[in-house]
């Protein structure tokens, strides 16, 4: 029997993390024999011109995907129209479908399968990809000193705990985050719960794949010469992500290696991060700022010898697993990067596989360029087989799957 799986998430598919958290996951399940419709909420922009590449991605797959608009404004109001959208529409794909199970992330999806959970009975797999609420209020949405932000807050913690009392299966990111779980007065350990990264597809991320001529076009369009050295940084720039750090560390590379160069590979806030260059001294012509696709990506990736991500550390940061540390231990490069993020020190320590630092001082930035530009000894090879290790795709889905079967053993 083919069971129907209710999927909600609040990232919308037209996004990056839509395509590659989400999408790949459905696709890899629904080949094992269950059938999804997937619930996202999607900015209007982007579902206007990213709607026939997702519809593309799903067509094969036993995947129906329910697009609903997000709003972004007024704040609290918006959120609460987004509730009542999402939950109407989760009715009706129940009413219709006879869903017997709901899979939601964190935050407004969990609102909607505990909701499901209590008045339909349908089971509820919890999927803790962060600790939303301290999320909201660490990241600077949420200032609790406004009343309707504190009310939110609180009313978010007292979900987060009726969340885990009622669900019958939870999936965090990392084993960080379920020791914290596990010490959560709604825990129990009669309830299935599984540590699953952000995994990453390895046959698309693979170094293998990409010829030389592919890298010339690129080098060639970004003016990089043979004798440059390449640090590169991927993903959305602001927030939790600390540009400011960040291009300190690139200006005490540049100062100890004046044929670096900082490939910022970002769909947005070009002129942030340019202004941040020059403020640390970095002449323009150092630095390379480029809108990529996905299919892009790998290649631009490759032109670099390291990466860096410098993330906010914090409570909530502990659930937490970078997207894009998969797929660069997936395409052989070495990471720098704090500790106080989700595993990110244990694994790149396991797997010997970059640079960390305990803190923003100049002492410990001095020393990871240092490291890096006293060539640090990395092994392109060891580094992704650490990713296949880790972060493989197929590893994830096989989890999913066996988890699947274990809340849905007692259903018709």
């Amino acid at each position: 029997m083919q069971h129907k799986i209710l999927f909600i998430s609040y990232d919308g598919m037209t996004d990056p993390l839509g395509q590659s958290q989400v999408i790949p996951y459905l696709q890899g399940l629904s080949k094992k024999g269950f059938r999804f419709h997937l619930l996202s909420c999607e900015k209007p922009e982007a579902l206007k011109k990213n709607k026939t590449a997702v519809r593309q991605m799903l067509a094969g797959y036993n995947i129906q995907w329910h697009p609903v608009a997000y709003t972004k404004k007024p704040p609290v109001l918006s959120t609460l129209k987004d509730i009542v959208q999402l939950r109407r529409a989760a009715k009706t794909i129940l009413e219709q479908q006879h869903i017997k199970l709901v899979h939601t992330r964190p935050g407004i999806p969990a609102l909607i399968g505990l909701w499901m959970k209590k008045k339909y009975g349908v089971k509820f797999l919890h999927d803790i990809r962060e600790f939303y609420a301290d999320s909201r209020v660490e990241g600077g949405i949420w200032n609790k000193k406004n009343p309707l932000f504190n009310m939110a807050y609180r009313y978010f913690k007292k979900k987060e705990k009726e969340q885990l009392q009622q669900c019958d299966g939870i999936v965090c990111l990392t084993y960080a985050a379920e020791k914290i779980i596990k010490t959560q007065p709604g825990y129990t350990t009669a309830k299935p719960l599984k540590v699953i990264p952000c995994s990453v597809d390895l046959s698309f991320f693979n170094p293998s794949k990409i010829n030389e001529a592919q890298k010339q076009v690129w080098k060639e369009k970004l003016q990089i010469q043979q004798s440059d050295f390449i640090v590169s940084y991927l993903g959305s720039v602001g927030g939790w992500y600390l540009t400011t750090e960040m291009m300190q560390f690139c200006k005490l590379v540049y100062k100890r290696m004046p044929n670096a160069k900082f490939l910022f590979i970002t769909p947005h806030l070009h002129d942030v991060i340019a202004a941040e260059a020059a403020k640390h001294g970095i002449p323009a012509s150092r630095l390379i700022l480029q809108q990529a696709s996905r299919n892009d990506i790998p290649v631009l990736l490759s032109l670099s010898q390291y990466s860096l991500f410098f993330i906010k550390p914090c409570f909530s940061k502990l659930s937490s697993s970078p997207t894009k540390h998969g797929e660069l231990m997936a395409m052989g490069i070495p990471v720098v990067t704090n500790t106080g993020v989700g595993d990110v020190q244990a694994i790149i320590e396991k797997y010997n596989s970059g640079i960390t630092i305990n803190d923003f001082s100049n002492r410990s930035l001095e020393a990871a360029a240092d490291q890096l530009c006293n060539n640090a000894v990395f092994n392109a090879v060891e580094i992704r087989r650490g990713a296949e290790n880790f972060y493989a795709l197929s590893k994830a889905i096989a989890q999913y799957y066996e988890l699947y079967c274990q809340i849905l053993s007692d259903v018709n």
